[in-house]
């Protein structure tokens, strides 16, 4: 073996817990549990291309009891069983690693740290580098001149010196060191009271373990009476931490060299995990790009009669499945279109090629095509099939031509069956998923980020099997995602079709409608916050007392609680001490620095998003910003947007307001925004049917106001200010299942104060409790809960072990039936507010639509007409036990309109 490329050995069994923990509940179609497997295998692949050649071996722990458990029948005593999410995961990772043609070690008798330990000895003796991968610290004692660690997942090495930074004692020192404060994990008795710094201290102190037994009579105190008390454990404590490094094994350095790739079965393992973000990354790294078989004839239309005769078979199947590739980066009104792919058949697809610079073939022209799709796309007896329709209707309608008949969105059943599938929505997630199918690489033919390839310069035969390929796969899913959507009665079927399906159409219509924007106010605005961000960076430096990145999370964290000693709340999930909002909330009145830290974060990232972006987004044709509304993003149905996101721009504070002043009405028109006024609260009292919140709606109070006379024990009139406040904070709270901490947190009270303010208000409002547990109930019965309309949201971990992640998806439970069906209800009434337009023939059209909120541009005229039928749309347009209501705003910008 070359000498230069370091032995690499693999703590796999940390890896395994680390990634397990780390990462979500990932999961397959199926059910298989994926995510410590993706996570262990995406450090590997990393590792095997940062150290290319290297022998990289894996190790692992076995389920058989270590010779440690004959020193200590206790050791590791106190560790749960392993939690089946966790267990099923193993035997597959097993598989992968070895498919990988990495050497994957384990030995009964034994852990991982002393099959690393043996090995890293021999390398040593035999002059070689060696890297441990892992973030045990007891392997930190294996470190030497020639032996350093590598924990990838917080990208941090250590050799000789920075063991000692870390721990404050050399590598020679770390069995002592971990004797004296013993491992709760491994339940190794320690010291009890002695940490890391007191363990640090005592050996610099007295130089070694059985130093500081011989000494121990001088320690005073009670940590001293604690280390006279556990002196006799010690020497055990020592041997079971240390690393045995002279196991017998069956292998040598030698044998760990690495093979090939196995790519056939890597491939079928990773279609069988879903992992098709790794299947490009094994294929291309092989030099073997993805080619997979087509399941269908392809074939490329270059002439009016083939196309013609395509047209017909539609026709005869009264179906078209498309796609459709646009020139990318086009600031024209209308794309231009470099080709499209049409199926009808399972069997069969083909393409048309119509701006690419390849001149081997004919190709034909943009009006001719468009003169054959219509006749089909026009037709109200046959459906278009496509993945992403939206984008497809925008293309056709800036060239006069609209789809009439059924659409099939195959993105958007996708998302309506299951809003949280692993891999997406996309065309080839789909394949994998419904069809075991993997499509062709799209990174292949046009490169990735940095390296793009413009589709106009792909060549058409290869071209064609890709897009040709994405056609026919939607012509084949669609029907399997029709028949699972019609599943209980077809709910979820109605909600594609009722709901997802012709709001599509309208969101097509808003984003050509595009909206105004005046880029001086955002250019003004960047200056001034310029000049604000240069004054917050001059007073941050004059409190820290020298310059330092206000902008890393890591030297702000240096400055707040080593330099100015302020209290560290909690840490991040990588171990970090947490410098987030929340925390730099918690320390505003202990210090002026994180009140600045956090204006400079506001108008840091109001400029870099918004004012300095924004008005770049203008199109040059249409002097407007036509933002792009994704139907299958969020979790709960809510709408996104991008290119520009308009869905963030905050709102309760003075620069978000001037962000959004700067979108403007034409002259001779106004802006209206309609806004629903508090639906989740609705659509609470709805779900929940209590009495008292029923009432309180419906009897046109404030609902603030009454939950504070009830839960302050008040009466309406004689509310303060201040207990609406607080009132408004706890039904906000609880529709998100906050906790007595984090509503102690919000309002700046005792956790025993919110507590009794949360009991107060279950006890005046017990419909609402008896809606949280049934619901929560339900979810752990069924794994997911369901919108008004029946609009199902799967919750993946609400039966986790991992109680936090278990948690979260209790508070999803509560909260996504009313933020779903609150997403539902606007999106019936953006069709409502639609069809008003339509049949009143006013000149007013939809620019912008945010959350709860639409936004209309009208002629001054018709304002009153447009208030009017926009209001009765919006609150007729689903029928509750509460009355919907919709405020109205007018003005010349939508800041003063809102």
């Amino acid at each position: 073996m070359p000498e230069q490329r370091p032995l690499i050995l693999v703590d796999g069994s940390t890896y395994l817990f680390r990634a397990f923990y780390a990462l979500p509940d990932l999961k397959t179609s199926t059910g298989q549990y994926t995510g410590a497997i993706r996570g262990v295998v995406s450090m590997l692949l990393k590792l095997m291309e940062d150290y290319q050649g290297s022998p990289i071996a894996v190790v692992f722990d076995t389920a058989a009891p270590t010779f440690r458990h004959e020193i200590f029948s206790d050791y590791k005593g106190t560790r749960p069983p392993m939690q089946d999410e966790m267990a099923q995961q193993i035997q597959p990772l097993h598989d992968v690693i070895e498919c990988m043609g990495l050497p994957l070690l384990k030995k009964d008798g034994f852990e991982a740290d002393d099959i690393i330990g043996t090995l890293a000895v021999q390398a040593t003796d035999a002059g070689m580098t060696t890297i441990i991968s892992t973030s045990d610290k007891d392997m930190a004692q294996l470190v030497n001149d020639q032996v350093s660690l590598l924990d990838t997942m917080r990208d941090q090495a250590l050799d000789r010196q920075g063991v000692e930074e870390k721990f404050g004692v050399p590598p020679e020192l770390i069995i002592d060191y971990l004797s004296l404060m013993g491992d709760t994990s491994d339940n190794i008795p320690g010291v009890p009271k002695v940490g890391p710094k007191t363990a640090a201290k005592w050996l610099k102190q007295y130089g070694s373990l059985d130093a500081v037994l011989e000494q121990r009579h001088e320690i005073r105190g009670k940590v001293g009476e604690n280390l006279v008390a556990a002196a006799d454990m010690l020497p055990m404590s020592r041997e079971l931490a240390t690393i045995k490094c002279d196991v017998e094994l069956d292998w040598s350095v030698d044998d760990l060299m690495p093979r090939s790739m196995d790519i056939p079965a890597l491939t079928d393992w990773f279609n069988k995990l879903e992992f098709r973000t790794l299947l490009r990354q094994i294929t291309a790294s092989e030099g073997n790009p993805l080619q997979p078989e087509p399941s269908a004839a392809y074939q490329f239309i270059c002439d009016p009669l083939t196309l013609g005769a395509w047209m017909q078979e539609c026709r005869n199947a009264k179906e078209l499945s498309i796609s459709l590739q646009t020139k990318s980066g086009s600031s024209q009104r209308i794309p231009d279109c470099v080709g499209i792919g049409i199926c009808s058949s399972p069997d069969k697809a083909a393409y048309i090629p119509i701006g690419h610079s390849d001149e081997e073939f004919r190709q034909l022209s943009t009006d001719v095509v468009l003169e054959a799709l219509q006749s089909i796309l026009e037709d109200e007896e046959i459906s278009t099939i496509g993945n992403d329709l939206k984008s497809v209707i925008n293309f056709f309608e800036l060239h006069d031509v609209s789809i009439r008949g059924s659409m099939y969105d195959t993105r958007l059943m996708s998302y309506v069956l299951n809003s949280t599938a692993s891999g997406g929505h996309h065309t080839a997630a789909l394949a994998s998923r419904h069809l075991d199918q993997t499509t062709m690489d799209g990174a292949t033919l046009f490169g990735t980020r940095g390296n793009r390839v413009a589709p106009s310069e792909v060549k058409i035969p290869e071209a064609a099997v890709f897009m040709a390929e994405l056609a026919n796969v939607n012509t084949r899913v669609y029907p399997i995602l029709r028949d699972a959507l019609l599943v209980d009665d077809g709910n979820m079927l109605k909600v594609y079709q009722g709901i997802e399906e012709p709001v599509t159409k309208v969101l097509a219509k808003m984003e050509r409608n595009g909206v105004s924007l005046e880029p001086t106010v955002l250019q003004n605005l960047s200056r001034e916050l310029e000049g604000r961000i240069d004054e917050l960076t001059t007073k941050a430096f004059e409190y820290s007392g020298e310059p330092f990145g206000l902008g890393s999370p890591k030297q702000l964290a240096e400055v707040l609680y080593d330099k100015l000693e302020l209290p560290s709340p909690r840490k991040t999930r990588t171990g970090a001490r947490s410098t987030s909002e929340d925390v730099l909330k918690e320390l505003e009145d202990k210090h002026p620095l994180p009140r600045i830290a956090l204006d400079w974060r506001a108008a840091t990232k109001l400029k870099s998003t918004y004012s300095d972006q924004l008005w770049h987004y203008i199109n040059p044709v249409t002097n407007r910003v036509h933002t792009t509304y994704d139907q299958a993003n969020a979790t709960t149905g809510r709408l996104a947007s991008a290119g520009p996101n308009l869905q963030n721009i905050p709102i309760r504070t003075p620069d978000g307001r001037r962000i959004r002043e700067a979108f403007i009405a034409p002259d001779g028109y106004v802006f209206v925004s309609a806004d629903y006024s508090q639906i989740e609260l609705r659509i609470m009292a709805h779900l929940s049917e209590d009495a008292s919140l029923l009432s309180a709606f419906n009897d046109g109070l404030d609902i603030h106001r009454s939950t504070a006379a009830d839960v302050f024990d008040s009466t309406y009139e004689e509310v303060a200010e201040d207990q609406r406040r607080d009132a408004k904070a706890v039904n906000f709270g609880l529709i998100y299942g906050i906790s007595a901490f984090g509503l102690a947190r919000n309002l700046g009270i005792e956790r025993g104060d919110a507590q009794g303010i949360i009991n107060r208000y279950f006890e005046h409002y017990p419909g609402v409790r008896q809606y949280m547990d049934n619901t929560k109930a339900k979810a752990h019965d069924l794994g997911y809960v369901e919108t008004m309309f029946g609009r199902r949201i799967y919750l993946d971990e609400i039966n986790s072990r991992h109680v936090p992640r278990r948690q979260a998806a209790e508070r999803l439970a509560i909260n996504a039936p009313m933020q779903g069906s609150a997403a539902d209800i606007i999106k019936l009434a953006t069709v409502a507010a639609d069809e008003f337009l339509t049949s009143s023939g006013i000149d007013a059209k939809m620019v912008l639509h945010v959350h709860d909120e639409i936004v209309f541009e009208v002629v001054e005229d018709s304002l009153e007409e447009l208030k009017s039928g926009v209001v009765k749309s919006m609150e007729s347009a689903a029928d509750i036990s509460v009355a919907l209501v919709v405020d109205v705003g007018v003005g010349k910008n939508w800041s003063e309109a809102h």
